[in-house]
């Protein structure tokens, strides 16, 4: 039988994947190295186990001890998994730009999270690395892994992710790009390449406000999570890399969106960050030239940032959308009933109820005069399928009553240029609006029409009218 004797068995041999969509203009070949297929979701998988085992093999790590563990999610994942099949209780410090998935993923593995600020310098007391530093310190028995420091980090990539690549290519690599964080992946990765084939380029995607790209520059905030840093890991070689390219949070963003609905893979934001990167690189490659782009982790994270389109206006990464018209909504109705359909006001009720059933409505202007093309100075009143069914309900002889006698105060005017959220607070009130260019009523609009098309967006609708008008 093919079974592994645990979960972290599963751990590497992930697959290369040619790009072949958002790699348009470029004429090399560009391949992607999907990390999130590990069994945590991403490439810090790798360094988890290692470092749990060095430490027990150093005695710093016990049964019934605790891991206590700066990260920004994705290696606390890793930790996490191990730890829960080794029996090891599980602290980890975060800073709180960090998406709610990935803290609520680490509790689900029954980790232990605490949230600290982002904006602080690394000597901060408050920083998440002198926090989980404290609680090392605090809590007996527990040990930091520390992959900012430990060696395993970058050995880990040395013994399995290069050998991977190497042999997956079957030597004809020519560029690794990788997003830098500790600098473990990029460094175990792109030493053991450079080792096999010096002419190997190695390129680190870095965001714009991290040090790596603008040693420079003093460190900034930004927004893409897990890469980038304001220090100088232990674990990070910088004579590994041979280019440097800057990404916006921006283009970060946009790329790993394009990344998902071009090559249906899901991705994080440190992926569109070395994407980005990748693509920058290979416009100036030939066409036999061979990318690996390490993709590191999946979108599954980023549920509530990067693929909200509301998170990510709220940023201004995406435009706000130009703002819908009531005539557009009226425009996208479908169904074969007129946009306006009046009742006279001198007409019995019996004949205005046939021509609610007629048409499948519930409600329509009343009008004094003979025809419907008449103004909205012509509109008296509405009849409202409610207030009709409760009076003839009440009294069944208003069914020959004049509608004039048994008619609803006039639907609410709404402008037929008017943003729909003019209309949405009138229909809180009323069942439906008359919609009006200057003197002339164009039509009517319902809760109904409108619930449509916010749910197809902008009209595409079925071809049936909905009953219920």
């Amino acid at each position: 039988m093919e079974v592994l004797d645990s979960f972290l068995d599963a751990t590497g041999d992930t697959p290369l994947v040619r790009l072949r969509h958002v790699t348009r203009d470029v004429k090399a070949t560009v391949l992607a190295k999907l990390e999130m297929l590990n069994p945590g979701g991403s490439v810090k998988d790798r360094i988890a186990l290692p470092m749990i085992e060095a430490a027990e093999r150093a005695g710093l790590l016990r049964p019934g001890g605790t891991i206590v563990e700066p990260t920004s999610g994705n290696t606390g994942h890793g930790l996490a998994i191990a730890a829960a099949i080794k029996g090891y209780r599980c602290i980890f410090v975060m800073p709180d730009k960090m998406s709610a998935e990935k803290v609520a993923l680490l509790r689900a593995y029954g980790a232990e999270v605490v949230i600290t600020p982002t904006a602080v310098s690394p000597e901060s007391p408050e920083s998440y690395y002198r926090v989980a530093d404290r609680l090392t310190e605090e809590i007996p028995g527990a040990f930091q892994p520390n992959q900012y420091a430990n060696r395993e980090n970058p050995a880990a990539h040395y013994a399995t992710t290069g050998p991977e690549i190497w042999r997956q290519t079957d030597g004809r690599i020519d560029v690794l790009v990788v997003g830098v964080g500790t600098g473990g992946t990029i460094s175990g990765t792109g030493r053991y390449l450079k080792e096999r084939k010096p002419g190997v380029l190695v390129v680190g995607a870095d965001p714009e406000g991290s040090i790596y790209s603008a040693p420079d520059e003093p460190a900034r905030p930004y927004l893409t999570e897990g890469i980038g840093e304001d220090f100088w890991p232990e674990t990070f070689d910088p004579s590994v890399v041979d280019r440097w390219v800057r990404v916006s949070d921006r283009d970060a963003m946009l790329t790993a969106r394009a990344i998902a609905r071009q090559e249906g893979i899901l991705v994080g934001e440190s992926c569109g960050t070395a994407m980005f990167a990748a693509l920058q690189v290979a416009r100036d490659l030939p066409e036999d030239a061979v990318v690996v782009v390490i993709f590191p982790d999946t979108g599954r994270n980023y549920l509530s940032k990067l693929y909200s389109d509301t998170w990510m206006r709220q940023y201004g990464f995406l435009a706000e959308p130009e703002p819908v018209r009531v005539d557009e909504v009226l425009a996208a109705r479908g169904g074969e009933v007129p946009p306006l359909v009046t009742v006279r006001a001198h007409e019995k009720a019996r004949g205005a109820i046939d021509l609610l059933h007629e048409h499948g409505i519930s409600q329509a202007p009343v009008v004094r005069g003979e025809g419907e093309g008449e103004g909205v100075a012509a509109i008296v009143g509405s009849i409202r399928e409610a207030a009709l069914l409760d009076r003839i309900f009440r009294d069944p002889d208003a069914l020959q009553a004049d509608v004039a006698e048994v008619m609803a105060p006039p639907l609410p005017l709404v402008a037929h240029d008017a943003p729909i959220e003019v209309a949405f607070a009138e229909l809180q009130a009323s069942p439906a609006v008359v919609v009006a260019r200057g003197a002339e009523a164009l039509g009517v609009l319902t809760r109904s029409d409108l619930l449509e098309f916010l749910a197809h967006r902008r009209g595409a609708r079925s071809g049936t009218r909905a009953r219920g008008r």
